[in-house]
């Protein structure tokens, strides 16, 4: 197995160790993540303008500056031609930073949009009008959208799911009893009132009461986040005649038409289909005036950062301000960059990888991806608690995986968007029909195995279980995820361990349910399935006992795919590294043993702060744990970090061998 690492002396590379960022005065067997962390998280104050801070969210504001400067480029350029990338990006833009311009304008560009929810006669039209308002972008009680089929991967398929809130989660309407749930559900009722005041609503108070009533319903009938976690249970395709029995009353032969699938396909998978009968019992008792109340709240959440300050303002002071805590309004070029970046990403993408991204970098990952890679295969080999005909399935699967790195082969194409300089709201609304037709137009295609689902300017990583494939894009191939002058314990500690985490995405409790095709497929002997569950259920409970905050948990369910794929990703990377050594010992850098290095390379990957609200927020709806969590949760499985830190029983971290959970 090759070396990771460009250099040839030990000497002449770092340990990659932010060193004084550590604090000593704690035990790595007590606290791995404070050890780590510790004077950074006493020294470091969250920037006013962020929820959090931390390794992603620096990365994240390093890449913005770049990004604005390719922005700006564009704008420069005198060349560029009418219907150019480079024009749409330029205009977008300053579009967007035009504010006197939007001050003008007030609601005024909203106009058409409205008239076109007001003139509605009666229910017959709602799902018509649905249609019409999720192709511009806007929330609505249900979504279709064209994906791959899960049990038919080489097809796409239209899938009909539950949606309609304005509030992050359920939780946010229905727990009574959480003072932070019900705080938050009072504050967004007076900002449903401001925005609908400000819109010129007669009623705005009664307004707003009743579109809470009805978002609480829909929230009643929801899946919870846990449920919608097994794909199998997702999976419930029908002919487009059962769909009617789901939701009698609903016409969903109009919906479906005016969603423009209804002539390509006899069924649809539905996702909640509980949720779809939930939906047509809200429909039927809930006036009109009322679902004509709830469609314009809608179009002006969505829209509202994009009209005048006192839109902006009062979107910002709920979204940022009460629910992440966030009290002070980013730069608006950030905001503006953020926006070009959600409507023309892989363009200003192409022109990112052009300028940031060396082709060696690209180089080197793709041999670090095939090193930890054929660590997984040992891996599964060795597994004892796997038969052999289980294990030849998961080979298999593992056989297919399929490695993107840096940016896509293909561009996309942005040629019939049309983005004008003086129309921000227009912009807006014409991307996102630009992003649905595009959608749309996949039906009846063969699948476009060359599409990524991240911009190469993305921090993150991610897996696509229906395309068997792992993908990393270019922003988050640089310091401290993958340093070309460390040595290369780091490196496995950090992309290694990002490396096997996605991996083990088609390994965890959700994507073990599909083959190396992409399909939904048991593929586990029942003895082996009743093995990986009780694994499985003892890391639930293992991350159900961490608590960032009194009175709020990690919920293990919620976190369970995530969990697994961070301790199993670390330790196929831990196992990829000492192969890498070829048998010889790792140097001594900085006074740390090329074991310890690479677990410290993990754990300062996850530092982080966060705001309380934030923090709630995250527990309520992000499968991930916590920073700390991601840190200590898994190193107190593995048996190289006991070696490689001599902890002891009686340490903090300590768990015994027989309870240790080791899955891949």
């Amino acid at each position: 197995m090759t070396a990771f690492g460009a250099a040839t002396a030990a000497d002449t590379l770092s340990s990659g160790i932010d060193i004084p960022n550590m604090d000593t005065s704690v035990r790595p067997q007590d606290d791995f993540f404070t050890y780590l962390n510790g004077s950074w998280l006493k020294t470091t104050e969250i920037p006013a303008d962020k929820s959090s801070w931390g390794t992603f969210a620096k990365m994240r504001d390093d890449t913005l500056p770049q990004l604005r400067g390719l922005i700006e480029k564009a704008e420069a350029d005198k060349t560029r031609k009418n219907g150019s990338e480079a024009q749409k990006i330029a205009d977008l833009y300053a579009s967007y930073m035009d504010e006197a311009k939007l001050n003008e304008l007030g609601i005024r560009p909203l106009a058409g949009e409205l008239n076109h929810i007001r003139a509605l006669k009666d229910k017959k039209g709602l799902p018509i009008l649905i249609a019409h308002l999720a192709q511009i972008g806007v929330t609505t009680p249900y979504g279709v959208s064209v994906r791959q089929d899960a049990r038919e991967s080489t097809k796409y398929a239209v899938y009909v799911s539950q949606s309609g809130l304005g509030l992050p989660d359920r939780d946010y309407y229905l727990k009574k009893d959480d003072a932070k749930m019900v705080n938050a559900l009072a504050k967004y009722e007076l900002f449903v009132t401001k925005l609908l005041t400000l819109s010129g609503d007669r009623n705005p108070g009664a307004n707003a009461k009743k579109i809470i009533a009805l978002e609480t319903a829909l929230a009643e009938v929801q899946w919870t986040k846990v449920e919608n976690r097994d794909p199998v249970k997702r999976y419930n395709k029908m002919p487009l005649k059962q769909l009617a029995e789901l939701a009698p009353g609903y016409d969903w032969g109009h919906a479906l038409a005016a969603a423009g699938v209804a002539n390509k396909i006899d069924s649809v998978i539905v996702s909640q289909p509980s949720f779809l009968t939930g939906f047509g019992a809200v429909l039927e008792k809930t006036d009109l005036a009322t679902w004509k109340a709830y469609f314009e709240w809608q179009l002006l959440r969505e829209t509202a950062p994009f009209l005048s300050k006192d839109f902006a303002d009062a979107h910002f002071d709920f979204y940022s301000t009460v629910l992440t805590g966030v009290a002070v309004k980013p730069p608006r070029w950030k905001t503006g960059v953020s926006l070009v970046e959600g409507s023309l990403g892989e363009a200003l993408g192409k022109l990112y990888v052009a300028d940031y991204f060396p082709p060696e970098r690209k180089a080197r990952m793709d041999e670090l991806v095939k090193n930890v890679l054929a660590s997984y295969k040992t891996s599964i080999d060795n597994l004892d608690w796997m038969s052999p005909a289980t294990k030849l399935e998961a080979q298999a699967k593992l056989a297919k995986f399929t490695p993107k790195i840096g940016y896509p082969t293909k561009w996309r194409d942005y040629s019939t968007l049309v983005i004008l300089k003086n129309d921000l709201v227009g912009n807006v609304l014409r991307t996102s029909n630009y992003r649905h037709q595009r959608m749309l137009a996949k039906l009846g295609k063969p699948i476009d195995r060359e599409e990524w689902g991240m911009t190469p300017q993305t921090i993150n990583a991610y897996y696509n279980s229906t395309m068997n494939e792992i993908v990393f894009p270019a922003a988050i191939l640089q310091p401290p995820f993958f340093d070309a002058k460390a040595d290369d314990a780091v490196n496995y500690g950090a992309i290694g361990a990002v490396i096997g985490h996605e991996i083990s995405h088609g390994f965890d409790d959700g994507g073990s349910q599909s083959d190396g095709d992409g399909n939904l497929r048991d593929w586990w002997t029942k003895e082996d399935r009743a093995n990986f569950k009780a694994k499985a259920d003892a890391l639930v409970k293992q991350y159900d006992g961490y608590s960032p905050l009194p009175g709020y948990h990690v919920n293990g369910a919620l976190t369970l795919g995530e969990n697994i794929a961070d301790n199993s990703g670390m330790a196929i990377a831990y196992k990829a590294y000492q192969l890498s050594l070829g048998g010889k010992p790792a140097p001594v850098i900085d006074g740390f043993t090329g074991e310890q290095r690479f677990f410290m390379g993990f754990g300062q990957i996850w530092r982080v702060k966060m705001r309380e609200d934030q923090q709630i927020l995250q527990i309520k709806t992000d499968p991930h744990s916590p920073g700390q969590y991601r840190t200590n949760g898994p190193v107190v499985n593995q048996p190289g970090f006991y070696d490689a830190f001599g902890v002891k029983p009686g340490d903090k971290l300590y768990v015994a061998p027989e309870q240790r959970i080791i899955i891949w």
